[in-house]
């Protein structure tokens, strides 16, 4: 008995996730080397990989910036801010980026991987899905991590 179609990628169980992906967010989550990361779905490799980095110098706008107008992406954001208490705080935002002019075929996906993916990201503390700019605006995050 064959079984050969264990090895190919099915859409229930999403794309693989590649050493070098999960160590590029450890970078963001523990040496805080990058503001943001941007993955995307490489059909070929049948995984999630990085596109690209933000230095920590960085900020909200040029992540925004960052993303395709008319493609799906994973991004994982480091959203510093000072509380009511003076304290300086960190959290980290999982966002889904599945525009409404991207491809169907990129929507479902993105989607079906979503969950395996977000999965391997050990120390995301909030999670954004957004199909417009303004359901990812800093007033949201802001909102979320106060």
């Amino acid at each position: 008995m064959s079984f050969r179609w264990l090895n190919r990628p099915n859409a229930s169980w999403g794309m693989g996730v590649g050493d070098q992906t999960k160590n590029t967010f450890f970078e963001l989550k523990w040496k805080k080397v990058h503001r943001y990361v941007i993955f995307k779905v490489d059909e070929n490799k049948k995984e999630v990989v990085v596109e690209k980095t933000g230095d920590p110098a960085e900020n909200y706008d040029d992540f925004t910036a960052a993303l395709p107008e008319n493609d799906c992406r994973y991004a994982v954001y480091d959203y510093d801010f000072v509380t009511s208490d003076n304290c300086q705080k960190s959290k980290i935002f999982f966002i889904a980026w599945s525009p409404s002019s991207s491809r169907i075929r990129a929507k479902m996906l993105y989607a079906t991987s979503r969950d395996r993916f977000r999965r391997e990201l050990d120390g995301v503390h909030y999670e954004i899905q957004a199909t417009d700019p303004m359901e990812m605006d800093l007033e949201v995050l802001r909102d979320r991590a106060h």
